[in-house]
């Protein structure tokens, strides 16, 4: 199933696992200015989209024979992990980078990308979650391995939730138990902003459910998107278990 603003594979799969990337695709939707003003350096980084998740997604929902939900637009375009009063919805600024296309989007324009871009994914992701009994929700995304400015960042894969540790407690415990990682305990970023969609799809509904953030540069080619997978779904299928013990 597909849309201008989502795709959604393996909705007949069994499991109760439900797969979501928020920022699979730098993709500018036709009728929007091309690239959003930007030069094509830019629209190929993380700014424009979670570089190398969406593979991740896929493989990972293909393991748990479930299904997964993916964007189909730039978080330039307008963020689906932001609140609709989220300042930050609609970015103007991003690791140095002036996107021009945003620069004076008047409240209009963000309407018009709300109701074309955000408001249908998320319907799509209330409909698939609740399509599925007592659903554990895993959501990919990938970070930069540095910010303009900024130190190295270490992680290789972080663990992010709010105040429901449930499912982050005890795959946390089992990363931490594999001894070539580096695992972020709400690392790179805290994992709760008011609105978005972890708090609008499993904290709102006592879902399982966690975030995982994966350093861009691990990976990046298909291959790694497939190795990462691979070993992420037992983890996270054994972290689950643990949580419902």
């Amino acid at each position: 199933m597909s849309a201008e603003s989502f795709e959604i594979v393996g909705q007949t799969r069994p499991s109760r696992m439900v797969c979501l990337c928020d920022h699979a695709t730098n993709t500018v939707p036709v009728g929007l200015p091309e690239r959003l003003g930007l030069p094509h350096a830019d629209m190929a980084r993380h700014i424009a989209y979670d570089v190398g998740a969406e593979g991740v997604t896929r493989a990972l929902a293909e393991a748990f024979d479930g299904p997964a939900l993916m964007s189909r637009f730039s978080r330039l375009v307008i963020d689906p992990n932001r609140g609709e009063d989220d300042p930050t919805l609609l970015m103007r600024l991003y690791d140095g980078s002036i996107i021009p296309a945003n620069r004076n989007a008047c409240h209009v324009e963000r309407e018009r990308r709300l109701v074309a871009y955000h408001r249908p994914y998320h319907v799509a992701a209330a409909d698939l979650v609740a399509q599925r009994e007592n659903p554990v929700i895993v959501s990919i995304h990938s970070f930069t391995p540095q910010l303009a400015g900024r130190p190295p960042r270490p992680w290789h894969v972080g663990v992010l939730y709010a105040h429901d540790k449930r499912l982050a407690t005890p795959l946390l415990s089992r990363l931490n138990t594999e001894t070539d990682l580096c695992v972020g305990d709400n690392e790179p970023y805290t994992g709760h902003l008011p609105g978005d969609t972890m708090e609008r799809h499993a904290l709102t509904h006592g879902h399982l459910h966690v975030l995982i953030e994966l350093r861009n540069d691990l990976i990046s080619s298909e291959p790694q998107q497939h190795t990462w997978a691979a070993r992420l779904a037992p983890i996270i299928t054994a972290a689950v278990a643990d949580a419902e013990t």
